[in-house]
């Protein structure tokens, strides 16, 4: 009996100091072995600008030429100031922000700095500038099929809201406020008129020389004439 009970423990101590296999890892090294590639999921990738010339360019910096001739992948010279200058002279525009343009067909382009009114007015002598001269034209009516000279002046001024209804060449000559004015000057006497908008001279005179009532001439009229011009213009 006593040698059955010392046999039983023995046994019993050795299995206790064994450490038995642990079924996790073996099951872990099975299903790692069966377990199918993972698979990533697609992604959207944004396009990044010059990427794909990025990748074909060599590493080293980019060269620019500067050359006259822009066709051949070359970037123009600037052009210096005297050639701004003529190209400029030769456009027919001025460089005088309160000057205005007479095109080749003797049409007038308000400057850049003309207020509103004075835009209305260059405007308006625009839609008359080739009409032809008839004597009280634009006094009977405000749209007529010809104007004479203070009926081309009411016409202008009315269109900018500076005038209501029309006025004769005598009384145009106490029109407004006395002298010349920034924008606008008008010149009167009891038999003719004209003015100056911007630089630009309006006048039936001009329409019988080049056929456009705008023209660069200067005020060579001598002294007969009466300066008025709108208040404030």
């Amino acid at each position: 009996m006593t040698a059955t009970i010392a046999a039983v423990l023995a046994f019993a101590c050795a299995g206790c100091g064994q450490q038995a296999p642990s079924p996790s890892s073996s099951g872990a090294r099975r299903v790692a072995a069966i377990a199918p590639p993972a698979r990533s999921h697609p992604q959207a990738v944004e396009p990044v600008a010059g990427a794909a010339a990025a990748a074909g360019a060599s590493s080293g910096p980019a060269e620019v030429s500067v050359g006259s001739n822009s066709a051949g992948g070359t970037l123009a010279q600037p052009q210096s100031l005297t050639e701004v200058k003529a190209e400029l002279a030769a456009s027919g525009f001025s460089a005088d922000p309160n000057q205005a343009t007479l095109t080749p067909d003797r049409l007038a382009i308000a400057p850049v700095n003309a207020p509103p009114a004075v835009q209305a007015i260059i405007n308006a002598g625009n839609e008359i500038a080739h009409l032809p001269y008839i004597w009280g034209g634009g006094h009977m009516t405000y749209e007529d099929t010809g104007y004479d000279c203070s009926g081309s002046i009411s016409f202008v001024l009315a269109a900018a809201g500076l005038l209501k209804g029309t006025e004769t060449s005598g009384e145009l000559t106490s029109y407004g406020d006395p002298g010349p004015g920034k924008w606008i000057t008008i010149y009167a006497t009891n038999g003719h008129t004209f003015m100056y908008v911007a630089g630009l001279r309006f006048d039936t005179v001009a329409l019988a020389q080049t056929g456009s009532r705008w023209s660069n001439r200067s005020a060579d009229d001598g002294g007969t004439y009466v300066a008025r011009h709108p208040p404030g213009l």
